[in-house]
């Protein structure tokens, strides 16, 4: 037993699981698997080849608490690229948008206005907050924290529970709301596990951030830093640079 909405329009040969829920105007391409208890909301675009995992939600309406800072908004629709694979218990929201090839693992959340790149890779439970851009062939490992405001560039690692911040004033004073600000990974750049970066620090192209280290300052191009507060410890190794990975 399914509930498909007579306006959404669903490809040739793409099979749905039981007890799934399609909405009006729902696009779905050809060939995709969707699978028992899914939930896809009213106008999600969904490209060809796509596999949905069961318990999943596609275009969660965003919703707000009377003392968020953030605003009622009108956000588009979700728009999951072709080839994409979202698993179990996944939640992406409306005003997403994931390129092609995108992994989104199991119990993974990716907020409103948030856009991932081609083939970039998101671990099971990775949160991405709202207004943050990542971009292609990235990977973001279990259980990693993409506060909102970020940018991560092309390339980028974030290793497992890797958390990012934005607000130095912690909610406290009015003045906080003109210092919000994410954090911003060059291209190539890499975090290891357990890692802070604090609000509005930039992670330079080729550097590296070491495991457990806290980060005040930011990260220049091809360095790598250390520690609690995390120092300077040396340069990216040559060998590890992108450009000496014979990457596309």
């Amino acid at each position: 037993m399914q509930f498909i909405d007579p306006s959404a329009e669903v490809g040739e040969g793409t099979e749905i699981g039981h007890f799934t829920v399609i909405e009006k105007e729902v696009r779905i391409g050809k060939n995709c698997t969707i699978g028992s208890h899914v939930v896809i909301h009213e106008g999600t675009t969904i490209g060809d080849g796509v596999r949905i995992d069961d318990n999943t939600v596609i275009g969660k309406k965003p919703m707000r608490a009377k003392r968020s800072i953030f605003k009622e908004e009108t956000v588009p629709p979700a728009d999951i690229g072709e080839g994409c694979l979202i698993g179990t218990h996944v939640v992406i929201y409306r005003g997403a948008k994931l390129g092609k090839e995108v992994l989104i693992a199991d119990s993974a959340s990716v907020r409103e206005n948030v856009s991932i790149g081609d083939f970039t890779i998101v671990g099971r439970g990775v949160t991405i907050e709202n207004i943050t851009k990542i971009g292609e062939k990235c990977k973001l490992e279990t259980g990693c924290y993409i506060t909102a405001y970020s940018e991560i560039e092309d390339f980028c690692f974030i290793a497992p529970m890797v958390t990012t911040t934005n607000d130095n004033y912690l909610g406290r004073t009015q003045e906080r709301f003109k210092h919000f600000k994410g954090v911003t990974v060059r291209l190539g750049g890499r975090i290891g596990a357990n890692a802070v970066i604090l609000p509005g620090k930039v992670i330079g192209k080729d550097a590296v951030v070491g495991a457990g280290s806290v980060v005040t300052k930011d990260v220049p191009d091809e360095t790598v830093v250390v520690g609690v507060p995390a120092r300077v410890f040396g340069k990216t190794p040559f060998e590890q640079l992108l450009k000496n990975q014979g990457w596309e």
